[in-house]
């Protein structure tokens, strides 16, 4: 069974960054998720889908599957620059469009 080693994208819902700065370890879902025929519930007989680790940083969370003998695999999220906005922006002469209530 394979671990990812990720850092989470933030929330679409919010513009904060809760939730996005630490590492995250879950494991390959090992089986297909199927359907209840009684209930019409998504069930899964891999205990391991419900595991998820949370880590300060990414050789913490390396260290533990090492610690373990876990193979993992580390994926990087580029980071993205973020363009500063003013709010005084949205009043500029030379703005594209045009600013209405």
């Amino acid at each position: 069974m394979i671990a990812r080693i990720y850092k989470p994208s933030k929330s679409a819902m919010q513009s904060g960054q809760a939730k996005s700065k630490a590492w995250v370890l879950d494991y390959e879902p090992e089986a297909p998720l199927r359907v209840e025929p009684l209930m019409g519930w998504t069930a899964s007989s891999d205990p391991k889908r419900q595991v998820r680790l949370h880590f300060a940083t990414k050789e913490e969370a390396i260290a533990y599957c090492e610690r373990h003998g876990i193979a993992y695999q580390v994926f990087e999220t580029p980071r993205q620059l973020r363009r500063g906005l003013s709010y005084a922006d949205n009043f500029l002469p030379s703005r594209r469009e045009s600013w209405t209530h």
